[in-house]
């Protein structure tokens, strides 16, 4: 069906996958959090329209969940199906935190039924919010385990490699690995970051189209805080991810900063072309500014790509990967920040502009583009290793020829739960307006808008 070789047609559906399941799992990961916010600022303040928020934002995440479940399970398959060679010489290694990240989503799963059918069913409103403790741990625990797989890749350690064979298997030193830190910290704050984005551009839209509502001003309030609280600590972990990187893939920082000799006061690159000869042309040279990425001086010798075989140097296109996550986390703080600043401004009771809005409408696909950039510069910049310094991607695909097959079957069905899901969310917001649900709720101001 396909003319490519099994090695190409499995790093594509591989990264098919990745490229559906990484945004619901982002949304699985950092949703819950800002459900237990809106419901404990509705118990704590005696507010109605913030109790009402995590209810509605409980009933979309559901949905988001079940399609997650179905791309994260095919993740699973794909690993033992087309890379079979990484499974057998490091399954070992990595068992662990993938019999764990197993038990996390069944205490996320558990506890997310157990509270969506339990709203009003304690006199202590405030037991009813407990519930989601688990939800948030269990999210944040099932992030932190399958991460720590992808963590091991980048920077392996707890095993002896002999004759082809990893022994001598330490799983906990495998999976607290060196990666393991910076990586989580950055999986789980921008997953918070999109999913503040996300809900904060709902709440944009709504008023954008004049429904001047409290409950939507409260909801735009509260997600466009959580957003720049996050946005802010995503940019300080991504400082500490660039000097993990000039410490332990140093390659993949040079190719994603087109830094080809080793020197201190090197600067950093934005944009450009590179010809031939490995020059770069047009590009905005910010002297000392990726010394000072890699260990906090201008005096950081940072390591170039000459210093590494070129069969071993990462593909340069990470460079614009690497490029545009950067300007988007900037405006990801920007956008926000500018929100939050206008409480001072004067006029401000006349309402939001029309341009701050739709620039809060943009924070959540501009989040999920940045995620997505994230990711493929993390497997793209790991690149020509799938386990860096020991198994190289090519020695660890399948040879079937069956890929091509499978590639359209997962292609069509990720088509159909996509649809789907926008179906499904429209269908079940549309079938029941806010206000009309504020009115049966007899929650004061359900008539307005």
């Amino acid at each position: 069906m396909f003319s490519m070789d099994p090695v190409m047609l499995s790093r594509i559906l591989t990264g098919l996958t990745l490229f559906v399941h990484i945004n619901f799992a982002a949304i699985g990961v950092g949703v819950p959090l800002i459900i237990a916010l809106a419901e404990w600022r509705g118990i704590t303040h005696k507010d109605p329209h913030y109790s009402l928020l995590a209810r509605r934002w409980a009933r979309g995440f559901v949905i988001s969940v079940a399609v997650g479940v179905v791309t994260g399970t095919s993740i699973g398959l794909q690993l033992s199906l087309l890379w079979p060679t990484f499974m057998r010489v490091a399954g070992q290694a990595i068992a662990l935190p993938l019999f764990m990240e197993t038990f996390a989503f069944f205490i996320e799963a558990i506890f997310l039924g157990i509270y969506l059918y339990t709203w009003e069913r304690f006199r202590r409103p405030a037991l009813h919010l407990l519930l989601l403790i688990p939800v948030v741990l269990g999210a944040f625990s099932s992030a932190f385990f399958i991460t720590t797989v992808n963590a091991f890749m980048n920077t392996p350690q707890g095993f002896t490699l002999e004759n082809g064979v990893f022994t001598n298997i330490d799983p906990i030193k495998a999976m607290f690995n060196p990666g393991t830190p910076t990586k989580v910290s950055h999986v789980l704050a921008s997953s918070l970051t999109m999913s503040a984005g996300l809900l904060a551009g709902i709440a944009a839209y709504s008023l954008l189209r004049g429904r001047n509502h409290p409950y939507f001003k409260k909801a735009l309030k509260l997600t466009v805080t959580c957003a720049f609280v996050f946005a802010i600590s995503t940019a300080v972990i991504g400082d500490f991810s660039g000097k993990f990187l000039a410490k332990y893939q140093p390659e993949k920082l040079a190719a994603a900063e087109w830094h080809f000799k080793t020197m201190e006061k090197a600067p950093l690159i934005f944009g450009g072309i590179l010809d031939e000869n490995n020059e770069v042309k047009y590009a905005l040279h910010i002297p000392y500014a990726l010394s000072i990425l890699a260990g906090s001086t201008t005096n950081t010798k940072v390591i170039g790509l000459e210093d590494f075989p070129k069969e071993n140097w990462p593909p340069l296109l990470v460079h614009y990967m690497f490029d545009m996550k950067v300007t988007i986390g900037v405006l990801l703080v920007l956008i926000p920040l500018l929100f939050l600043l206008r409480s001072k401004f004067p006029g401000r009771k006349k309402g939001y502009p029309k341009w701050l809005l739709i620039g809060i409408l943009s924070l959540g696909p501009l989040a999920m583009v940045s995620i997505e950039l994230g990711w493929m510069f993390a497997e793209i910049g790991r690149q020509p290793w799938i386990v860096r310094g020991y198994m190289k991607v090519a020695d660890a695909a399948t040879t079937s020829p069956h890929v091509g097959s499978m590639l359209v079957l997962f292609i069509i069905l990720y088509l159909v739960l996509c649809v789907s899901c926008i179906y499904v969310l429209a269908k079940l917001f549309r079938n029941k307006d806010v206000l009309e649900e504020m009115r049966e709720r007899g929650i004061e101001g359900g008539s307005q808008g």
